[in-house]
């Protein structure tokens, strides 16, 4: 394992290149460009807020905080492995022509979501102030909580872009599978609305400490959960191990199969 990542360090010039080629051709021919990356989350933010607080009548305190903290986070996870999952089949010409470690081409779209989400950040912080939540020390832990919910998306990308090169089913079952997630996780409501009797099975989601480790720092203003938070560096860290050995064992025949 430690060879192969290495190897994908070697080529790391590589990597960065796919991640801004990726974020150029994203929205390439339309109209509104590069605008789209931060139009798509305040969209998003409009039709659920619409949604979940008119027609279900969530009340929470500065609920566009709150939602949009939880759907910027949720999306880079989203965004990352439902594209993931078909990239391989996507890149087949590159797969078969040229060598390179193929663990790129996934990494390469977890970093432009990644990128995509600190660009984000422009407009989140300006919410922030402007419903009255101010910078504090807290904030700092954004860049570890954003690199654990990386690793562990990383993981989940790499193991279903080479499952998906066998079983092209698996990019389609994919979407109804993260509507799913989505709704086990407090994205759109607050993780006190779920019974008691649930609590603990929610919190074995990892996505679910996640996005309250987002939601902590910046809405809840309060330190995170640690032991929510090791809980999911603990899983990632394991979800990433499973995906990279899986997709550098089934790497070897994707030339033959895409």
């Amino acid at each position: 394992m430690i060879k192969s990542m290495m190897e994908v360090y070697a080529y790391r010039s590589m990597l960065w290149s796919m991640i801004l080629s990726d974020l150029r051709t994203r929205y390439k021919g339309s109209v509104l460009g590069f605008l789209w990356t931060f139009m798509n989350p305040l969209l998003m933010l409009l039709v659920y807020m619409l949604v979940f607080s008119t027609v279900m009548r969530i009340r929470i305190p500065n609920y566009a905080v709150y939602l949009f903290i939880g759907l910027l986070a949720w999306n880079v996870f989203a965004n990352s492995v439902q594209s993931a999952s078909s990239v391989i089949v996507r890149q087949a010409s590159m797969v078969k022509k040229i060598y390179f470690p193929r663990a790129i081409l996934p990494l390469a779209v977890v970093g432009g979501s990644v990128m995509n989400y600190l660009f984000s950040l422009a407009i989140l912080i300006p919410l922030l102030l402007m419903f009255g939540y101010y910078p504090s020390l807290s904030w700092l832990l954004l860049v570890v909580i954003l690199f654990i919910e990386t690793l562990f998306t990383a993981g989940v990308a790499l193991l279903v872009s080479s499952v998906n090169v066998y079983f092209r089913d698996v990019e389609h079952v994919l979407s109804i599978f993260m509507m799913m997630w989505f709704y086990i996780t407090p994205v759109v409501y607050p993780i006190t609305m779920v019974p008691h009797r649930m609590g603990q099975l929610f919190k074995l989601n990892p996505m679910t400490a996640l996005i309250y480790s987002f939601q902590s720092i910046f809405y809840y203003e309060q330190p995170i959960h640690w032991k929510l938070f090791v809980y999911a560096i603990v899983v990632s860290c394991l979800v990433f191990v499973i995906g990279w050995q899986v997709f550098q064992r089934l790497s070897r025949r994707f030339a033959e199969e895409v």
